[in-house]
């Protein structure tokens, strides 16, 4: 047998809509918006940098339908620039670029060969005594175990299989062509190239099953260093597996610890050195996306919890201070603790002390709680359901859910903090 490698990516999302960026500016997030396709780039760049000799995409290049052409332009711009290097693609599609998501096609160079969603197609390349099996999905909701169809190995020569599955739900992901790590190893194949869990993993070292996750990060539960595999097989085997970065936005949770601040000065403070750590740290010169986790028992608490929109407002300028396309606040998240604790609070006798012992109440108050289902389950119904089904915002979450005893517990220190304030 001969030696060769490949890459093997997944889950790219081509021009995935980024939400929460509506009306911003700056080149950070247009960084943000276009970094799908600047992740691709790097990807391609990687291919002819390695000198691979093929490309294997398992699923999910698209993120649905395309709004035009454009997104597809992109693509075939990029196949070409592979074609011109020699190194051929094996492409599957997944359940967002299903052939029923996508209704525009445009002609792909003969280099890049799609596998079909009738059945199993095989694709042998005989320089390399290599032959891949694979089969894309017809329709988004795919349920049947496609493993079970596809052909047995071929004797005498490396055989890959390129899935796109759920693998049983791993990582909270639906459960599409669902199969077992059974029966991946039991089909007898050399390698298995993996899509639709964006995140990272080998399962399985004889043979090696492998996900390479997501090539991109588009939001901030995607955080961590994101790319592609590269394969190196000698002689039959597997001698070595290096995940290559091709991401060129990285997103991060940065906990700052402000226990023992005393002034939403010294919470500036803190921020900054989170975030110029994270970046010394995570970033790898990359641009740096950051959710801001505020932790600890500060005397600023209630101040904190009151100015969220101010907070947000100075933590993007600390991050732009920083300089062009290094760091960007996403979101800042209060997850503070009075220095003075909810019990002495309810144990006051003036009207803070009042709100605390009504509050607590409240939460085994049936007639309260009914009251709040009629009004509040009214206002969850008219929701658009892409707010219902992506909601991150804790006390919204709690209303959706119905649970109207946490949603009172979450709005009880917004309520303490203003009244206190006040005071």
């Amino acid at each position: 047998m001969t030696s060769f490698r490949f890459l093997h990516t997944a889950d790219i999302h081509l021009d995935s809509p980024l939400k929460g960026l509506a009306g911003l500016e700056g080149p950070e997030v247009e960084r943000i918006r276009l970094a799908t396709r600047e992740a691709f780039v790097r990807l391609v760049e990687l291919a002819i940098e390695e000198q691979v000799d093929f490309l294997i995409i398992a699923g999910d290049l698209y993120d649905g339908d395309w709004r035009d052409y454009n997104t597809g332009l992109f693509f075939v711009g990029e196949m070409g620039r592979l074609h011109r290097a020699g190194i051929p693609v094996y492409l599957l599609y997944g359940n967002h670029d299903a052939e029923s998501q996508i209704t525009r096609r445009l002609v792909l160079p003969d280099s890049v060969y799609v596998f079909g969603s009738r059945e199993p197609d095989s694709f042998k390349i005989n320089d390399l005594d290599v032959i891949l099996h694979g089969q894309s999905f017809k329709q988004r909701d795919v349920t049947d175990n496609l493993v079970l169809t596809y052909p047995e190995p071929v004797p005498g020569i490396f055989n890959i299989g390129i899935l796109h599955t759920g693998l049983g739900g791993m990582g909270g992901h639906k459960n599409y062509s669902p199969c077992s790590l059974n029966d991946l190893v039991n089909k007898g194949y050399d390698y298995w190239a993996l899509g639709h869990v964006h995140r990272a993993e080998v399962l399985n070292e004889c043979p090696y099953i492998v996900f390479s996750g997501n090539l991109q990060g588009r939001h901030i539960r995607e955080a961590g260093a994101k790319g592609a595999t590269l394969v190196t097989v000698k002689d039959g085997e597997v001698v070595n597996l290096a995940f290559l970065h091709a991401d060129v936005v990285r997103w991060f949770v940065v906990p700052v610890d402000l226990d023992n601040t005393t002034n939403i000065g010294e919470v500036f403070d803190c921020i900054r050195c989170a975030i110029e750590n994270t970046v010394s740290t995570s970033a790898d010169g990359r641009l740096l996306v950051c959710r801001i986790n505020l932790q600890g028992r500060t005397e600023v608490h209630g101040q904190l919890l009151l100015e969220e929109d101010h907070l947000l407002a100075e933590a993007r300028s600390i991050a732009l201070g920083l300089g062009d396309a290094v760091a960007w606040v996403e979101k800042v998240i209060v997850d503070t603790e009075p220095i003075i604790n909810s019990k002495t609070l309810t144990e006051r006798e003036d009207a803070i002390g009042e709100l605390q012992r009504m509050l607590q109440e409240a939460k085994s108050d049936a007639d309260l709680l009914q009251s709040l289902e009629t009004d509040i389950s009214e206002m969850v119904r008219q929701l658009p359901h892409e707010v219902r089904a992506d909601v991150e915002d804790i006390v919204l979450k709690a209303a959706i859910n119905g649970d109207h005893a946490e949603l009172i517990a979450r709005i009880v220190p917004y309520l303490s903090a203003s009244l206190m304030e006040e005071a």
